[in-house]
């Protein structure tokens, strides 16, 4: 189990909201996940550190198709986001570049932001706030995929 802050966000969280469509002409990543969350908490990228969590409602990382919005999470260190649903493209595009997207239902009601999460990608099991919540059990190709840093990295590790 790893353990980590949360930072709660809204239902439908858009892509331009994790990271706006302006800042994706900055030439790396590490520039632009200095403006994640930007319009919603411009000091996200400070308060966040390494191995806290990402939360939110339905149909996080709608909009576009930008592999920058998980790109810029995992940058800053994020260990994985926790939603009630993703949507498609932002899930593919996260585990292709080895940021754990986990499904719990429950869990986004019973937090907020500065809450402290305990989550076990193994078990498929969170912990916050005195309560357990059952989340997707990766199975054990993805988990080799996110722990090898993401789908390419992973393939050529096969090819080898």
């Amino acid at each position: 189990m790893s353990v980590g802050k949360i930072f709660k966000f809204h239902n439908d969280l858009d892509t331009d909201q994790i990271i706006a469509s302006q800042y994706l002409l900055l030439p790396t990543i590490d520039e632009m996940k200095e403006h994640a969350f930007e319009s919603l908490d411009p000091e996200f990228p400070v308060k966040v550190k390494p191995g806290d969590f990402v939360v939110g409602g339905e149909n996080f990382g709608c909009g576009s198709s930008r592999e920058q919005a998980p790109g810029v999470l995992k940058a800053l260190g994020v260990q994985a986001v926790v939603a009630r649903s993703f949507a498609r493209i932002f899930y593919r595009n996260a585990i292709n570049i080895g940021l754990p997207v986990i499904v719990c239902r429950d869990l986004p009601d019973a937090v907020e932001t500065g809450d402290e999460m305990e989550l076990s990608l193994t078990d498929g099991v969170a912990k916050a706030n005195g309560k357990t919540f059952s989340c997707t059990k990766l199975p054990p190709y993805m988990q080799q995929i996110l722990s090898q840093g993401g789908l390419i990295p992973s393939l050529n590790k096969e090819e080898a």
